[in-house]
C-alpha cells in the first residue's frame, strides 16, 4: 500500500511540473501534498554582486535617460563603465536591474500630470471622434468634429461622413463662424489631414494646404506629442462628455443637415447649463462671451477644397471616389480638375466651371444636370424621351405645359429640343416668360416661343 501511494505522489509530481501554464495548473486537481514544493517559481531575483553597485548603476541610468535618444549609450557600455568601476558580476545582472528601473521610472512618469492654464483667446484643441447614429432610417457610423476653447470650454461639434481633408477645412470654418472669431494657437494631434512628418520633439511638417488654411485664420498650428494625449486633455474628456450626453440614446436624424442644426444648438444649450470648472461663480457661457472679446476676428470662410485631375467620359461623366458627376457637353475630350468640398463637388477646365453638384456619399451614384446634355440632343432629339440625366427632370411651370403639349406632336420632340437650346443663350428666365405668353396666346410652336424670347422689348433678357 505504501508503495502504491509513493508511485502515485511520483506521477502526480511529474504531471505537475509537465503542466504548461500556471492557468491549467489551477483548474486540475493535483492530489500530490508536495504540490506547491514541485511547482516553485523564483519570485525574486538575488543580485548579490551587484548589491554596492546599485547606487552607481542608477546614476549611470538616470543620466543616461536625460539624454536625447540617438546619443545614449548602449547597455553594453553601461556595463562596461561599471566594470571599470570596479563591478566583478555580469551584464545578466546588469540588464535584469535596467528593465526593472526603466519599468519603475515609467510607471512613476506616467500616473504624473503637469496642470495646464490657458489665457483667453489664447488656443484651442481639435479632435475627430466616431459616433453611431441613425440617418434616414439606416445605421451609420458618423466622424464627429469637436473643437474647445480651452480658456472658455465652449465646445463645438459637427458630424460628417468621412475625416478627410475637405471636412477638416469645413469644420475649422464652422466652428470659427459659430465662436465669432478664432485663437491665435490650435492645438492638433497627428492627423494625416494636418501632418505630413513627424521630426524630433515638437517640429512637425505640415500639409501644404493645412498650412494654408491655418494663415487664412491667422492660426499657429501646434501637434502634440505621439501618445501623449494629456496634451489636448480638454478635447479627450469633451469627446466622452459629448457620447454619453449627446449621442446616447442613439439618435435618429433624416440628414447630416438636421444632426447638425441639433449639434448646434446642443452646445448652446450644455455651456448655458453647466458651470465653469475653474471659474465658479460663473458659467461656461458667461465666460465664453466674456472670451470674445480677445479672439481674432473671424476672416470669411477659407477655399477649402480637395483637388485632383479627372478625366471626362464620351458620356459627359467624371469619377469622384465612387460616384459619378455632369459637366458640360464642350469638356468631353479634355482633362479637368474636381474641386471637392464637405458638401459639393466643383468642376473646372482652364479656370471655368463645367460642373457644380451637391456631393454623394453613396457607391455607384451618378448626380446629373440635363443642361449639361441640351447641346447633344440637339444632335439627337430622341434621347430626350429616354435619356437618363432627363428622367424626373423638374422644369419650370411655363415650359412644362409646353412640353406635355408637344408631346402629341410628330416633331415634339425637336421643337422641345430647341426651346431647350434657347435657354443657352436667351437665359431661362426669358424663355419661360415667352412659353407662359404663347400659352396665354393659345399657341406653343417653337418658332413663335424663341421669337418672343429674342424680341427687344421683352421685359426678361439675359444680361
Amino acid at each position: 500500500m505504501l508503495i502504491v501511494e509513493t508511485i502515485g505522489r511520483f506521477a502526480a509530481r511529474i504531471w505537475c511540473r509537465g503542466s504548461r501554464s500556471k492557468r491549467s495548473h489551477a483548474s486540475s486537481v493535483c492530489r500530490a501534498r508536495s504540490c506547491a514544493r514541485c511547482c516553485y517559481e523564483r519570485e525574486v531575483q538575488p543580485r548579490p554582486k551587484l548589491g554596492q553597485w546599485r547606487a552607481a548603476l542608477d546614476g549611470l541610468l538616470a543620466a543616461n535617460a536625460t539624454k536625447a535618444a540617438r546619443e545614449r549609450p548602449t547597455l553594453i557600455r553601461l556595463f562596461e563603465e561599471l566594470r571599470a568601476l570596479g563591478y566583478e558580476g555580469g551584464y545578466d545582472a546588469v540588464r535584469r536591474y535596467a528593465r526593472d528601473w526603466e519599468r519603475a521610472q515609467g510607471a512613476a512618469s506616467a500616473a504624473a500630470f503637469v496642470p495646464l492654464s490657458f489665457a483667453p483667446g489664447e488656443a484651442y484643441q481639435f479632435d475627430w471622434s466616431h459616433e453611431v447614429v441613425v440617418l434616414d432610417g439606416v445605421t451609420t457610423m458618423a466622424k464627429v468634429a469637436q473643437v474647445r476653447l480651452c480658456h472658455g470650454r465652449m465646445p463645438y461639434v459637427r458630424a460628417y461622413p468621412r475625416e478627410s481633408q475637405e471636412m477638416l477645412f469645413d469644420a475649422h470654418d464652422r466652428a470659427f463662424a459659430f465662436f465669432k472669431g478664432t485663437c491665435t494657437r490650435g492645438i492638433y494631434d497627428n492627423m494625416k489631414t494636418a501632418v505630413d512628418a513627424v521630426f524630433i520633439g515638437k517640429e512637425r511638417g505640415f500639409n501644404r494646404r493645412f498650412a494654408q488654411m491655418c494663415a487664412h485664420y491667422l492660426v499657429e498650428p501646434v501637434a502634440c506629442t505621439p501618445a501623449a494625449g494629456w496634451e489636448k486633455g480638454q478635447v479627450e474628456n469633451q469627446v466622452g462628455l459629448v457620447r454619453e450626453r449627446f449621442f446616447t440614446p442613439r439618435l435618429k436624424f433624416k440628414s447630416y443637415e438636421e444632426l447638425n442644426a441639433w449639434l448646434a444648438d446642443r452646445c448652446v444649450a450644455h455651456a448655458k447649463a453647466h458651470r465653469h470648472p475653474e471659474i465658479a461663480e460663473a458659467g461656461v457661457w458667461s465666460v465664453f462671451e466674456a472670451e470674445r472679446a480677445h479672439l481674432v476676428p473671424y476672416a470669411g470662410r477659407f477655399d477649402g477644397f480637395h483637388a485632383t485631375p479627372a478625366s471626362v467620359s464620351k458620356t459627359c461623366l467624371v469619377r469622384f471616389d465612387t460616384d459619378k458627376y455632369s459637366v458640360a457637353a464642350k469638356a468631353v475630350g479634355r482633362p479637368v480638375e474636381i474641386h471637392a468640398y464637405a458638401d459639393r463637388i466643383v468642376i473646372r477646365q482652364d479656370g471655368e466651371v463645367v460642373g457644380d453638384h451637391a456631393r454623394r456619399f453613396g457607391r455607384n451614384q451618378t448626380a446629373y444636370d440635363p443642361w449639361h446634355y441640351v447641346p447633344v440632343i440637339a444632335r439627337k432629339p430622341g434621347a430626350l424621351r429616354n435619356g437618363a440625366p432627363f428622367k424626373d427632370w423638374v422644369l419650370p411651370a411655363a415650359i412644362e405645359r409646353v412640353r406635355r403639349k408637344l408631346a402629341g406632336s410628330p416633331d415634339g420632340d425637336r421643337q422641345m429640343v430647341d426651346i431647350l437650346g434657347a435657354v443657352l443663350s436667351d437665359g431661362l428666365a426669358a424663355v419661360e416668360a415667352a412659353c407662359a405668353a404663347a400659352l396665354k396666346d393659345g399657341v406653343f410652336s417653337s418658332d413663335v416661343i424663341i421669337n418672343i424670347s429674342r424680341e427687344p422689348e421683352s421685359p426678361i433678357r439675359r444680361p
